[in-house]
């Protein structure tokens, strides 16, 4: 079976077999080693050696006849349709729900509600277990998520996410109390050493990650604040405030082991959206109200 995959976040360092390893799920980089060595590996309609250095905007192909991909179900799934056109589609996720099927999760994620949703009108470059997804949030993170239904509008808003110019503003609460009342973080977030299931901030092989948050509202032990993505990392806000020593209330693996709350995971919401339309080249911008949950923590912290 074919897979593709288009280069959105290599910055002309990475290495072809480090590169997919990260963002292949379920192949090792010794397995992508022998099928580089092998010729199996086309870049651009090239074969290329382990020590390529892939290029953003690169187009990935390789074969992988023993790898049989289940078949996505299309499955009735609630979706909180924010907005919908014949391009894109902004849901609002709500906490607890998986992207894109992986283990434990065949056909409960947003993707099954999307295939029924969408009838198969999703586009499809990000290979068959990803139909329609150009970018993702954490399954305990709520709020916006954008998805394509062609591959016109998804080579747009990846290039959007490759450029950093699509606005993504983010609610959170944080364990401790910020003095400042804005300020960046611009740390390099990889793969943590130690635990390769945990991102890290990670000088020697990550990636240039900048995050912008200001203070919304302080409260005893706690600080509600908004962070601005100006890259998009792998849990990159969650990462960014646990290395200023301002982990996300709730966050299991970043944070404290005990939360004095009764929270399911983080208290992170994706609340802003805005990204250049891929037919019209109009500026859109979209906002998913904080849930439940959310609002009735602030009140709780307020008293």
């Amino acid at each position: 079976m074919k897979r593709q995959l288009l280069v959105m976040d290599a910055e002309g360092t990475d290495r072809i077999d480090r590169y997919l390893a990260e963002h292949c799920e379920g192949l090792t980089r010794s397995h992508l080693q022998k099928l580089l060595k092998s010729g199996d590996i086309f870049v651009n309609g090239l074969s290329v050696k382990p020590n390529y250095k892939v290029n953003a905007a690169d187009r990935i192909e390789f074969e992988m006849p023993e790898a049989k991909e289940p078949e996505i179900v299309a499955r009735e799934i609630p979706l909180d349709i924010i907005y919908e056109d014949d391009d894109v589609l902004l849901v609002n996720k709500p906490k607890g729900m998986v992207v894109h099927p992986a283990a434990g999760h065949a056909d409960d994620t947003l993707v099954n509600g999307l295939m029924a949703h969408c009838r198969g009108s999703l586009s499809g470059i990000n290979g068959v277990m990803r139909p329609g997804i150009v970018h993702r949030i954490d399954r305990d993170t709520t709020g916006i998520l954008i998805v394509c239904k062609n591959d016109a509008a998804h080579n747009s808003i990846a290039l959007q996410l490759k450029e950093h110019t699509i606005t993504r503003r983010y609610e959170a609460i944080v364990c401790g109390v910020i003095k400042e009342d804005e300020g960046v973080i611009d740390a390099p977030i990889g793969r943590h050493p130690a635990d390769r299931k945990k991102m890290a901030v990670n000088v020697k092989n990550g990636r240039r990650a900048v995050t912008h948050y200001r203070v919304l509202e302080r409260f005893k032990g706690y600080t509600y604040v908004e962070c601005r993505l100006e890259t998009g990392r792998t849990h990159q806000i969650r990462v960014h405030m646990s290395s200023i020593h301002h982990p996300v209330l709730g966050d299991a693996v970043y944070g404290p082991a005990r939360c004095p709350y009764a929270l399911e995971g983080q208290t992170l919401h994706a609340g802003v959206l805005g990204f250049v339309h891929p037919r019209t080249g109009e500026y859109m911008e979209f906002h998913a109200p904080l849930p439940e949950y959310f609002t009735a923590l602030l009140e709780k912290l307020r008293k």
